[in-house]
C-alpha cells in the first residue's frame, strides 16, 4: 500500500518526456546525491492512445498495440507479475483495454493523465528524507499504470533500480498522491539506508521471524507520509477511510498480544518452518493490518515522548525499534496514557537473538 534524465544535477522529474526541473523546499537540503528519482509515463500515455481511439470509433492499429507493449512501463509491470506468479499476457492486457468498463472510463483518465505527469516529487520525497538517517540516498523510478489491478506497490526488478508502479486512478487528489509517493520513497531509502542482515547462526524460522519485524516499516512508512505524529495518517482520505483506521488503530492492544503470542511460538520452537512463519507474518498485512497500524503506533509514540532523530536512529534495528517504544510508551503511561507495550522478557529474547544471529 502505501506503493518518479537519468543522472541528476538537481531535483529532476520527466514530464510527457521532457526533463524539467523540480525545486525541493530549501529546508530539506536535498542535494544530487540523495535523490535519483524519474519518472516513465509511456505505458499510460500508449494505453491512453487506445482509448481515444476506442472513443473515436477507430480501431487501434498494430502500431498502437506494438508502442503499449514495447514500452518501458509494460515490460516492468510484466516483469513484476512474473515475479509474483500471476499469469499477465498480450492477450489478456489487450482484453482489458478493449473492455467496455474502460472505455466508459477513457474521459476521466484522459483528464487526470496530464496531472499525474506534472507530479513534483520534491515534497514527498522531503517528508521521507526527515525520517531517514542523513545523507541517505533515494534512487527510484516511477512508472505511470493504467492497468487492471488498483494497486500501487514498490519492485525491483532485474536492473536492480526500485521502482514505484503507480496506478492512475482520476479520483485520487494531488495530496493523496504525494502520500502514497513519499510512503513509497521511504521503503526505498530505508532498504538503502539499512544493510541487509544474514543472521548466519539463527534457525531458519527464527531468521525469517528477525526479517519480518522489519514489516513494521509500514507504519514507519505511515507517519513519515505524514510528516508529523500530530498530522492523521489519513488526512488527505475520505472520512471512511480516516474511521477505519482509527478503528483498527483501536486494536493495537489485542494486536500487541497477538503479534507476541507469534513471536514466542517462533522463538520456543513450536513454529520451525520458515514458511509457516512467513504465511502467519503476511496475514498481519491486510489492508492495513497491525503491520501498519501498530508500525504507527510505535513510530509516532517514540517521537512524541523521544524525538525523531531517537527514532530514525532506531529504524534499520527493529529489535531496537521495539525496545525503544517501549521506553516511549512507559514515559506516556507514566502521565495517564494507556498505551500496550510489549512483554519485557520477549524484548529482550529478540534482542538476544539478534545479537547472536550477527
Amino acid at each position: 500500500m502505501r506503493s518518479l534524465c537519468t543522472v541528476f544535477t538537481s531535483v529532476l522529474l520527466f514530464a510527457l518526456g521532457a526533463c524539467a526541473a523540480v525545486h525541493a523546499p530549501s529546508k530539506e537540503r536535498l542535494t544530487p546525491a540523495q535523490l535519483d528519482v524519474r519518472l516513465e509515463s509511456d505505458e499510460a500515455d500508449a494505453a491512453v492512445a487506445i482509448l481515444d481511439q476506442r472513443v473515436r470509433r477507430e480501431m487501434p492499429t498494430t502500431a498502437n498495440w506494438q508502442r503499449l507493449f514495447s514500452s518501458e512501463g509494460y515490460q516492468r509491470l510484466q516483469e513484476r507479475e512474473a515475479a509474483m506468479g500471476r499469469a499477465f499476457t498480450d492477450s489478456a492486457f489487450t482484453a482489458f483495454l478493449m473492455s467496455d468498463t474502460l472505455l466508459q472510463r477513457a474521459s476521466l483518465l484522459d483528464r487526470a493523465l496530464p496531472s499525474f505527469e506534472r507530479l513534483d516529487v520534491s515534497a514527498a520525497a522531503g517528508r521521507s528524507l526527515k525520517y531517514l538517517p542523513a545523507g541517505t540516498p533515494i534512487e527510484a523510478r516511477l512508472y505511470l499504470e493504467i492497468k487492471p489491478r488498483t494497486n500501487s506497490f514498490v519492485f525491483t526488478g532485474r536492473d536492480s533500480t526500485p521502482s514505484i508502479f503507480l496506478y492512475v486512478n482520476p479520483h485520487e487528489s494531488p495530496a493523496q498522491l504525494e502520500n502514497t509517493i513519499a510512503h513509497e520513497l521511504h521503503h526505498i531509502g530505508l532498504n538503502k539506508a539499512c544493510p541487509e542482515a544474514t543472521f548466519p547462526h539463527a534457525t531458519p524460522a527464527q531468521r525469517t521471524l528477525l526479517r519480518f519485524l522489519g514489516a513494521f516499516g509500514e507504519g514507519q512508512a505511515m507517519l513519515a507520509a505524514a510528516g508529523s505524529p500530530s498530522v492523521h495518517p489519513h488526512a488527505s482520505d475520505d472520512d471512511t477511510i480516516q474511521a477505519r483506521w482509527d478503528r483498527d488503530v483501536s486494536h493495537a492492544p489485542t494486536d500487541v498480544d497477538e503479534l507476541s503470542r507469534f513471536f514466542v511460538s517462533v522463538l520456543d520452537g513450536r513454529v520451525t518452518s520458515a514458511d509457516s512463519v512467513r504465511r502467519q507474518a503476511f496475514t498481519y498485512f491486510g489492508v492495513q493490518g497491525p503491520w501498519y497500524t501498530v508500525g504507527w503506533v510505535m513510530a509516532s509514540t517514540i517521537e512524541r515522548e523521544l524525538g525523531r532523530d531517537a527514532l530514525v536512529h532506531s529504524l534499520c534495528e527493529p529489535t531496537r525499534f521495539i525496545a525503544l517504544y517501549n521506553d516511549a510508551a512507559h514515559r506516556a503511561n507514566l502521565r495517564g496514557a494507556a498505551f500496550p507495550t510489549w512483554n519485557t522478557d520477549l524484548v529482550k529474547r529478540l534482542a538476544a537473538l539478534r545479537v547472536a544471529a550477527d
